[in-house]
């Protein structure tokens, strides 16, 4: 893999937005259910009011934890962190789309969670984001 993009330009061109099949809720650990989301979750985070995980939706129904259900997408460019520009630019054109998104960064990729409803609408407005800045 190559080393970390950090150029705005160069981070959009370079995104290549993949869509996972699968839906993502986002939820809230507790005691009784802890072991089984963590086991199954994709991403957590600690706040002071308490854990959220991002876990398969399937399962969130079968632990009876409703809530809006999202489709991840993954920014395959190796996106540096102290890069500037790519989550305002992917942000940007998703609100003008009028579709919420949720960015997590990890260390090799950003990942957009945007509403399943418009999970389709949403990476091709990345991909036509991508390709507007590509050079040629």
């Amino acid at each position: 893999m190559a080393g970390p993009v950090s150029g705005r330009e160069a981070m959009i061109a370079g995104m290549d937005p993949q869509l996972d099949p699968r839906d993502w809720r986002f939820v809230l650990v507790s005691p009784d259910n802890a072991a089984t989301l963590l086991g199954s979750a994709i991403g957590t985070f600690r706040e002071e009011e308490g854990v959220t995980a991002i876990a398969p939706s399937a399962l969130a129904d079968e632990l009876g934890i409703e809530g809006p259900d999202f489709r991840r997408i993954t920014l395959q460019v190796n996106s540096d962190l102290e890069g500037v520009g790519l989550t305002a630019a992917v942000s940007g054109m998703l609100a003008d789309a009028g579709i919420a998104c949720n960015v997590v960064t990890a260390f090799y990729h950003d990942h957009i969670f945007v509403p399943a409803s418009r999970a389709d609408e949403a990476i091709g407005s990345l991909e036509a984001l991508s390709s507007a800045v590509r050079p040629g």
